[in-house]
């Protein structure tokens, strides 16, 4: 049997793979694997659906205030179908409500839309006090809102916003 071997190295190659898997499985077979204990996962809420939820709510309660405290510039009806202006103000608020920084973040250079929503904004502060778990750790919030301007200079904020109308009148 040796010469075999010799002649013909596929034959040891072989035996050498197969005497390796029978070692790799004796070995496994001894070793057993117990997996910790965890409650199920559909016992645990996801957390970032139940923070999602509580930034949305909040997203909500500003934009209502600042509808509320500009109600001549707020439009009731679904937005035109192309838009005057598309204005988004970034702005921090702080644990009390007020709006401690503000500015524009994107913009078509509307000059006047511009000066319409942080007027708005300023006109609403201070706003709800912000939930303690969204605050960072300087004891503020950051958010963004989508001031949407149709030609006769009225907005609705996207976060309350009506769908957008699909033909031009």
């Amino acid at each position: 049997m040796t010469p075999d071997l010799v002649r013909y190295p596929a034959l040891r190659a072989c035996g050498l793979t197969r005497l390796a898997a029978l070692g790799a499985l004796f070995l496994a077979s001894a070793c057993t694997f117990t997996p910790p204990t965890r409650p199920p996962a559909a016992a645990l809420p996801p957390p970032a659906v139940a923070n999602s939820l509580t930034v949305d709510q909040y997203r909500q309660a500003v934009a209502r205030r600042i509808a509320e405290r500009s109600p001549s510039y707020v439009e009731h009806r679904a937005p035109q179908a192309m838009l005057r202006s598309l204005v988004v103000v970034a702005f921090t608020i702080d644990r009390n409500g007020t709006v401690v920084r503000s500015s524009i973040y994107r913009t078509n250079g509307d000059d006047e839309a511009e000066a319409t929503a942080l007027a708005a904004l300023r006109r609403a502060s201070p706003l709800p006090p912000p939930p303690a778990k969204l605050l960072n750790g300087r004891g503020q919030v950051e958010l963004m809102e989508d001031w949407l301007f149709n030609d006769d200079g009225k907005f609705q904020l996207r976060e309350l916003a009506a769908p957008q109308a699909l033909t031009f009148d």
